[in-house]
């Protein structure tokens, strides 16, 4: 969809919805001109969100309805038609579930939500003589960094892909090892993957315990004898060169590649599980 250089929204009271969707329309086009008002001019030319009853209003019935059954508002709207230009199709499609729809309910409903919550608190205060449109645009520019990462957040995770997915093609015993930290979970969906090692930002190696897509648990854990103990007693237990085991044993970090691996290869025996020799 090709975006005209104008857009008008409605005036007044401004929530996380219009906020979001005017930081959508001005990434997409940065050059847009956007106005606030309390009626759509009979002649505007330009883009109407959230006010006028067109494409992108969610005011009237009947209402656009996702499968699911969260409506969409303004901002969900643009967001089906914009995002996947901006991520790709799958990406939007996440994107929309753990970010958009939240907001989308929010202003259909009233459902609480943090995010805007805190976008809602740029408005004037009722005895306050602050510039409405001013604060908007306040709000605005904290909409458009938010929105940024999570497009860019979006974008690493499909330059990440190729990657995880030769490592897992790689592996052995459902370990998969990675050259360096990168986003995997999308990679590894619905895969036999057990566990994933990493080098750590903090120096070593950190494995992770890949999640059940069905029951969203680690298919095998760290062994419990491992889970949360100081430093010398872990290593003591393990017999090996760890530095550091999560108290619900998804993680652990160890001073070498080698270590981490056969973290997970010892978490592996301990569960049953077959492992190569």
């Amino acid at each position: 969809m090709k975006i005209p250089s104008k857009g008008f929204t409605h005036g007044g009271k401004f929530h996380a919805d219009d906020v979001f969707s005017t930081a959508l329309l001005r990434i997409v086009r940065p050059d847009i001109q956007i106005t606030r008002g309390f009626a759509v001019p009979d002649d505007f030319d330009g883009i109407v969100f959230d006010i006028g009853g067109g494409m992108f209003d969610h005011h009237s019935e009947p209402r656009d309805t996702r499968p699911n059954g969260v409506p969409y508002a303004a901002f969900g709207l643009l967001w089906r038609v914009l995002g996947p230009g901006l991520v790709g199709e799958h990406q939007a499609r996440l994107l929309d579930e753990n970010f958009v729809q939240p907001l989308d309910l929010n202003d259909n409903t009233g459902e609480q939500n943090s995010l805007a919550d805190a976008i809602g608190s740029f408005n004037p205060l009722w005895d306050s003589k602050d510039d409405p449109d001013q604060c908007f645009w306040r709000a605005v520019a904290v909409a458009d960094q938010i929105l940024r990462n999570e497009i860019a957040a979006a974008n690493a995770v499909n330059r990440a892909d190729e990657t995880v997915q030769r490592a897992w093609k790689a592996s052995k015993d459902g370990i998969v090892v990675l050259p360096a930290y990168m986003p995997w979970k999308n990679g590894l969906y619905k895969t036999d993957a057990i566990f994933v090692v990493y080098p750590s930002q903090r120096g070593g190696y950190s494995a992770q315990c890949v999640t059940d897509y069905k029951t969203r648990r680690s298919k095998v854990p760290f062994p419990p004898a491992w889970a949360g103990q100081p430093e010398n007693v872990l290593r003591e237990r393990s017999g090996l060169g760890l530095r550091f085991c999560h108290p619900s044993r998804f993680l652990i970090t160890a001073d070498d590649k080698d270590q981490a691996i056969e973290a997970c290869r010892r978490a592996l025996r301990a569960a049953g599980k077959p492992v190569s020799q």
